[in-house]
């Protein structure tokens, strides 16, 4: 770490006490790789969020309705629940010839393929909790791609500037794959319908995978790549198919649970929402006593299953409350406006086919140019400054919507207030990645990068799902003020971080 990013720095654990990483030293020409897992991760994420939200108001969803949809969203929150058997185990036939990353990134690309073929077969949306189910799919094998990834990253570049160029072209590859999935299934669906829309990106988001599969083998391997592509491909539809059948079986069992407690489009959730965001934290107070105390070999910290997670509260002790705190309202302005904020400027008069130009070469190019200055940010400046600007300009995006709001129709200022949303949102978002990074403890990547990236995203997804009712009760001006003035929230723990260090382990 250099002089210039020590400042207000969050420590990371000290090399003497971590084992050299596993796995090759940082190689620039893995960067279009990355790009392409960005990308891979990225294309299917509008199609169960801001995609899916404007297909549910084309067919007459309520707005109340479609905000429960937002908690879809939450599943990439709680990653942390399997990130470690993503860490422990190899996928059959493709682990053992691509390595554990690699090999869960080709099952989730399989697995993202096929939700999202179920999902343009039930365009529909004749039978909500189908659509729910197969949204859950797409999410989750999305939110396993990531995971891999990620640890794959953090692997291969543990110090910020060897992380600044990964999660840049990684943001990039990601962003671009959002614009293309955003504007191209808008403006497919205008042209022959939703069904086709998501086929179109079913198509799209499986390039990665041959690519993927035309990579050299991790290591000596015997039974050649034919062999470990046909084993991989059996197993994982073996994988596919169970973990379809359980979400079906927890879905039908919770949807029976929110009819039995007299849950419906117009049941006002927020309160109860607010006080179940209150409860991680509540939790995490309870626990941090005795893991404090918990000595190298005790079961906590010990355990495979949430041992990552323990080391974390273990090594940053009460400023990991102060930490998870900040981090869940950093990114808050961007989560609340995601499923909102299409359906908003579709009731202002626009078409599927304005939003979706609106999301196109503008949001790319606003978007990679705000993710290429927070990648420049983070390898020159102090972090709590890339912090701080990176906020700032992701709450003028949400400002902008409410500008919007009170123009005449025309697409030039569409144009702006989506560029003033990308580029915020790009720059906060590359600044977020490398930030959650350095918090990591290098022996455990995946899995604790899982959880703060999981985390971050908890308590703004909880607040997304009960979105719709906030409009009805406090209009959209209201709501994207209020996301933005959240986002600026957070900034009031910056001096407060600077002080927090991470413990040597012991």
């Amino acid at each position: 770490m250099t002089a210039r990013t020590a400042d207000l720095t969050i420590a990371a654990v000290p090399s003497s006490a971590v084992p050299p990483l596993a796995g090759p030293a940082f190689d620039r020409r893995l960067l279009p790789m990355f790009g392409i897992l960005g990308f891979a991760a990225g294309l299917p994420f509008y199609m169960f969020s801001t995609v899916l939200a404007l297909r549910l108001q084309a067919h007459g969803v309520a707005l109340v309705v479609i905000g429960f949809f937002a908690w879809v969203q939450l599943l990439p929150t709680a990653k942390f629940l399997w990130a470690p058997l993503v860490d422990r185990y190899d996928v059959p036939g493709f682990g053992r010839y691509w390595g554990k990353r690699r090999g869960w990134m080709l099952l989730s690309q399989l697995g993202i393929f096929g939700s999202m073929v179920a999902m343009a077969l039930t365009a529909s949306d004749g039978d909500l909790w189908v659509t729910a189910w197969f949204a859950v799919l797409l999410a989750f094998w999305t939110t396993t791609l990531e995971v891999a990834a990620d640890a794959w990253r953090i692997e291969l570049g543990p110090t910020p500037e060897t992380q600044g160029p990964i999660a840049a072209a990684n943001q990039w590859g990601y962003r671009s794959a959002m614009v293309a999935a955003g504007s191209g299934a808008l403006i497919l669906a205008d042209m022959g319908g939703w069904s086709g829309a998501y086929l179109a990106i079913a198509a799209a988001a499986f390039v990665p995978f041959p690519l993927i599969a035309a990579t050299r083998a991790d290591g000596a391997h015997g039974g050649g790549r034919a062999v470990a592509l046909l084993t991989g491909a059996a197993a994982s539809v073996v994988i596919l198919g169970l973990f379809a059948l359980i979400v079906a079986a927890l879905g039908y069992a919770l949807l029976s649970a929110g009819a039995w407690a007299g849950i419906d489009g117009g049941t006002n959730v927020t309160p109860y929402v607010l006080g179940l965001c209150m409860l991680p934290f509540v939790a995490m107070a309870l626990a941090l006593p005795r893991i404090r105390r918990a000595p190298p070999t005790s079961r906590l910290r010990a355990s495979a299953a949430i041992g990552p997670y323990v080391d974390f509260f273990w090594r940053y002790d009460r400023g990991a409350i102060v930490l998870l705190a900040f981090v869940s309202l950093y990114r808050m302005g961007d989560v609340l406006a995601l499923n909102l904020s299409k359906p908003m400027i579709r009731g202002l008069g626009y078409s599927l086919t304005q939003i979706g130009l609106a999301d196109s070469y503008i949001a790319l190019g606003a978007g990679i140019v705000g993710v290429t200055t927070g990648g420049w940010m983070v390898t020159r400046w102090p972090q709590a400054w890339t912090l701080v600007v990176g906020a700032v300009f992701a709450a003028f995006g949400n400002f902008g919507f409410v500008w919007l709001a009170h123009q005449p129709a025309t697409e030039l200022w569409l144009y702006l207030a989506t560029g003033a949303d990308q580029f915020g949102n790009g720059m906060a978002g590359a600044v977020f990645v490398v930030y959650l990074s350095m918090l990591v403890n290098p022996r455990f990547p995946g899995a604790q990068y899982a959880f703060l990236s999981g985390f971050a995203f908890l308590l703004p997804r909880l607040l997304a799902g009960a979105g719709g009712g906030m409009v009805l009760a406090i209009g959209y001006d209201g709501f994207f003020l209020l996301s933005g003035v959240v986002s600026l929230a957070a900034l009031a723990f910056v001096p407060v971080l600077g002080r927090i260090r991470a413990k040597d382990d012991a």
